[in-house]
């Protein structure tokens, strides 16, 4: 078990399965020691976390999104690594899409959902750079959408 297993365990936190692409894309793609993962949706173990920041949910309905989305990306990072988390050096950029009102301008602080995930796991590692931008609607109706690029050790 590797040190982010055991702070996931502490967290009470479970990744879930690798989720499958949703059209023609590969979920993950290593370069070198650079793993680049596809935009993961924000769902949940009861399915998919749906809506509008802003008219049908407010920012921390938005944040368990987003946190959501960083478990998957953690998900395929895993996969990524043969099953072991132990590889990941550190997260360095995520690019965050919000589903929300034309009016709605605390994005990052929905984002925020999967940064301090991705903190409160790897600790300094975690910490990225990052974007979190508005969208007028994503994929299947979901709130967030977030893709990510990893450094491996």
């Amino acid at each position: 078990m590797s040190d982010i297993d055991a702070r996931l365990s502490e967290l009470g936190l479970t990744l879930p399965d690798a989720p499958a692409p949703a059209a023609n894309y590969v979920p993950y793609v290593q370069s070198g020691n650079m793993l680049y993962v596809s935009g993961q949706i924000s769902q949940g173990p009861d399915g998919l976390i749906l809506g509008k920041i802003g008219a049908d949910l407010d920012v921390e309905a938005g944040q368990k999104a987003a946190a959501a989305c960083a478990l998957s990306l953690l998900a395929q990072a895993r996969a990524a690594c043969g099953g072991d988390l132990g590889k990941i050096k550190r997260v360095v950029k995520l690019t965050g899409f919000v589903n929300s009102t034309p009016d709605f301008t605390d994005q990052p602080k929905v984002i925020n959902g999967a940064s301090d995930l991705f903190v409160a796991v790897l600790g300094d590692a975690g910490r990225h750079a990052r974007a979190a931008v508005s969208a007028g609607a994503l994929p299947l109706g979901v709130a967030v959408e977030i893709d990510a690029i990893f450094e491996l050790a």
